[in-house]
């Protein structure tokens, strides 16, 4: 990675915007560069409009002091405390990750309420494994950038900053962990939708005298199973795929799309025979 900047003149006067670019490498030995990070204005001329600063804490002082960062090449020789000079020569970017939307994450976590329903019901086991902390991950996840357990594994989770806000390490995200800790679940799955209406109702003023219950199904690249009780069968087809087996999920949500309930049922299962089981169900809830 290195800087690259542009100059524009405007009005007689020359300005140069900065950004961080990466080179990469194609088929056939071409190189194309593609921006990483975009810096802005960087021009002594417009010095109060442009000019970024950050607080410092110095050993032995109460309070933070505000400084300036300016290139090294643009000020001469001005002297200033107040003033940092950058090499942007030497300025590289090393491992940029995604910070902003993993800590929304964990504080719409911890308004839920999920932080502690979940520290109950799973905690670590006796090798170690925080299985909060890989259910969080695997919800933050499927929040900010949904996709297979294995893009999280080998891509997603390093790019983030996860680890640095859970304390965490790697291990959180091994994949038979992300796979295990699915089956964990289901044991909890009542008790979780009738916490999640609760927050619905306290945070939300959710109203539940009217819901919407809809189908959808979900089919499998493999053979048809054999065994009596899988749930993979061939059935009607909602996504034009009758050649292979699918699944049906059932879901129940309020007027403005909060989830209170939702079933996994048998492939072949008609729309018509979930209705009134499902009703008795949620009335119960």
């Amino acid at each position: 990675m290195f800087l690259r900047f542009t100059t524009r003149k405007k009005n007689g006067k020359e300005h140069r915007y900065y950004s961080v670019v990466e080179n990469r490498r194609l088929a056939g030995g071409r190189v194309i560069q593609r921006p990483v990070l975009y810096l802005g204005e960087i021009n002594d001329s417009q010095q109060e409009a442009w000019r970024k600063t950050l607080e410092i804490f110095e050993e032995g002082q109460a309070r933070p002091r505000t400084v300036a960062l300016f290139p090294e090449d643009r000020l001469g020789a001005v002297a200033d405390p107040d003033i940092v000079r950058i090499r942007l020569s030497e300025l590289s970017l090393h491992r940029p990750r995604q910070w902003g939307g993993c800590w929304l994450a964990g504080h719409l976590w911890e308004q839920l309420g999920l932080h502690q329903f979940w520290a109950q019901r799973l905690p670590p086991n006796r090798k170690g494994t925080r299985w909060a902390q890989v259910l969080q991950t695997l919800v933050s996840y499927r929040l900010l950038d949904p996709g297979s357990e294995w893009r999280l594994y080998r891509h997603w989770f390093d790019h983030s900053a996860l680890a640095d806000l859970l304390g965490a390490d790697a291990g959180v995200a091994e994949i038979h962990k992300l796979y295990a800790c699915h089956e964990r679940l289901l044991a909890h799955k009542r008790d979780l939708f009738n916490h999640l209406t609760q927050r619905w109702k306290d945070r939300f003023n959710a109203k539940f005298e009217g819901l919407l219950y809809d189908l959808t199904s979900t089919y499998f690249e493999s053979d048809p199973p054999c065994a009596p009780g899988d749930k993979r069968r061939y059935g009607y087809r909602r996504d034009k795929r009758p050649d292979g087996v699918q699944v049906v999920i059932a879901l129940i949500v309020t007027p403005e799309g909060f989830p209170l309930a939702y079933e996994v049922r048998a492939g072949n299962t008609s729309d018509k025979t979930t209705w009134a089981d499902f009703l008795k169900k949620i009335e119960g809830q």
